[in-house]
């Protein structure tokens, strides 16, 4: 009889401890500040290093913008939705219409290193508007290439040696960009210090005529006469005025009709 008391009592009490746990479960569940700590960027650095490394070195404004948990708002087992949607963040503008972000932006912790595959043209255009109206403004064989034939990998920028031969083994580079715009190259423009042989690898007789002639021209740079845009032929009298009297100038209207060309200019 008083074993059975005993075994009331012990289950009495025993009854009571589980109610109190119970209970102190229930509110540390309630209580998300004690049972769930928040999440900061610190806290997914611990598990993704390779990550973090990526956009401190190319993250360009993925890492001065936002940080980890405003892209990734849910993390597994808790929620599904642990990859964003570009969308998410970025709309509006027709680049961000593309279907298949991931096809060009396939590391989104580095989001401006491109992958460049196949014939990319459309896609680039929707950000370089003003090289896209160059080159259908100023028709070339540059107008027929796609922008990936050139520019192999995003912001890489091609010399133009790489497919044309130089026109005098003294110019780089820098040279051929001083008279050719890339996107639309048939519209010569120079500086005024651009050198005749430059201009002599294209016109080689106009060249070869002015070393021989014995005038001041001989000592002009091409540029002098011919400036600023390839194929501008200045008059005669912008430099020399009206050196002949009119009834002269009305018989002989042409000054090539005595003097010959600029070039093999006669006395």
């Amino acid at each position: 009889m008083k074993n059975r008391k005993k075994i009331i009592t012990l289950l009495s009490y025993l009854s009571i401890a589980i109610i109190g746990f119970i209970i102190f479960a229930n509110h540390l569940i309630a209580d998300n500040s004690v049972a769930v700590p928040a999440l900061t960027n610190n806290i997914c650095i611990k598990c993704h290093p390779q990550q973090l490394a990526t956009i401190n070195a190319r993250g360009e404004k993925h890492k001065t913008k936002v940080g980890c948990i405003d892209c990734h708002i849910e993390h597994p087992p808790r929620g599904t939705e642990a990859i964003p949607r570009c969308s998410m963040c970025h709309s509006g503008a027709p680049h961000y219409k593309l279907e298949r972000c991931s096809g060009c932006h396939s590391n989104t912790h580095a989001p401006l290193d491109l992958k460049m595959e196949g014939d990319i043209t459309e896609p680039c255009q929707t950000c370089h508007s003003q090289q896209e109206a160059e080159l259908k403004n100023y028709p070339s064989a540059h107008t027929n290439l796609a922008c990936s034939e050139c520019h192999k990998a995003h912001r890489a920028i091609p010399e133009c040696m790489e497919c044309h031969a130089k026109h005098t083994e003294d110019m780089d580079f820098e040279s051929c960009k001083s008279c050719h715009s890339v996107h639309k190259p048939l519209e010569v423009t120079y500086i005024r210090e651009t050198p005749s042989n430059y201009c002599g690898s294209c016109h080689k007789e106009a060249e070869d005529l002015l070393q021989k002639n014995t005038t001041k021209h001989h000592d002009l740079a091409c540029v002098y006469c011919h400036r600023d845009k390839h194929k501008n032929i200045p008059p005669c009298l912008a430099c020399h005025g009206c050196p002949h009297p009119y009834s002269m100038i009305k018989d002989y209207p042409e000054c090539a009709d005595c003097h010959s060309t600029a070039h093999d200019l006669r006395k």
